[in-house]
């Protein structure tokens, strides 16, 4: 086979109240952000309970795609390396020199490309493979990347399927008031290419397959210096827009995230619920796929996909 090992890569987050402060200095390290901001994100991860799921999920996802590699082929390795917490790059590269790897499938954990996702992964993670060379004398694995995966029947089933789980929940008579919106996160507008198109066609495929004949596309999360053009609309602004003209229910569907964490469960669950409700409309949320089986099912297709193909470059 190409590859002995899969590597699952994500963005990694604190996994108790002790660990937030650490977190949020790893992931702002080397930025001027002033203090108050860094307790003003503090205190998010506080009211979603002190910490973030976004590990446990990542995990989640990992053993249920290791499972269904051991039972129906290639039976490959599933590791995970974070950017921002543990395991860190670094210390995953380590555990796989150890078990033997030679060279990896990685699989990024972000549904959309652009430089503020795949790309600063993948400059991340020739970093920590550089580090590691250098501190150990030992050449770590090779990690050669997947092709996008936005457009997977898989993905898009696993997300439909959210969809049409939440839909089925909403009373009847509100069904013709409600405002659907697909929300990813806010990137620079020099960033945008080919983010906003891989997010457009996903959403395009997902409301076909859920039946959803009417949705927008905004934005969520915006950081970053003020005075720089983003990414918009805000999701919100829109939320306030859609209570003006008359909408009584609106419905977020995460679509650039594939777990929850404090970016859906604080910015979505409660700061643009509280918009909502006071503007006046019923909110509701779309779940992330997480590790839906179908989801868990496109990973796995998408590394036996990798074994016949040509992949990414190799970092």
């Amino acid at each position: 086979m190409k590859h002995d090992a899969v590597l699952l890569i994500g963005f990694g987050g604190p996994n108790s109240a002790e660990e937030v402060r650490p977190f949020l200095a790893q992931v702002l390290r080397g930025r001027a952000v002033p203090a108050g901001r860094i307790e003003e994100v503090a205190h998010h991860y506080e009211k979603i309970g002190g910490k973030s799921p976004y590990n446990e999920l990542t995990f989640r996802q990992a053993r249920g795609l290791e499972k269904i590699l051991k039972r129906e082929g290639p039976p490959l390795p599933v590791y995970v390396g974070m950017k921002n917490w543990n395991p860190f790059f670094s210390e995953t590269l380590e555990q796989m020199i150890r078990d033997g790897v030679k060279q990896a499938l990685g699989i990024i954990l972000a549904p959309h490309q652009g430089e503020a996702s795949w790309g600063r992964y993948q400059m991340a993670l020739r970093d920590a493979r550089a580090e590691v060379s250098c501190r150990l004398g030992v050449e770590p694995p090779l990690v050669d990347y997947c092709e996008p995966w936005h457009l997977h029947p898989l993905f898009v089933e696993a997300a439909a399927d959210k969809c049409r789980c939440k839909m089925d929940k909403i009373i009847f008579a509100r069904k013709d008031a409600i405002k659907f919106f697909f929300t990813a996160h806010s990137v620079p507008t020099s960033l945008a290419h080919p983010y906003v198109d891989q997010i457009l066609e996903t959403c395009q495929a997902v409301a076909e397959e859920a039946g959803i004949l009417k949705w927008e596309l905004v934005y969520q999360s915006r950081s970053g210096n003020p005075l720089d053009p983003w990414l918009e609309p805000d999701v919100c602004q829109v939320i306030r827009r859609a209570a003006q003209t008359g909408w009584k229910n609106v419905v977020l569907n995460p679509i650039g995230f594939v777990c929850d964490h404090v970016e859906v469960l604080y910015d979505l669950d409660l700061e643009a619920r509280q918009v909502a409700e006071e503007s006046g409309l019923a909110y509701y949320r779309i779940c992330t796929v997480n590790d839906h089986p179908s989801f868990i099912r496109m990973l796995a297709d998408v590394v036996r996909h990798s074994q016949r193909e040509p992949v990414g470059a190799a970092s």
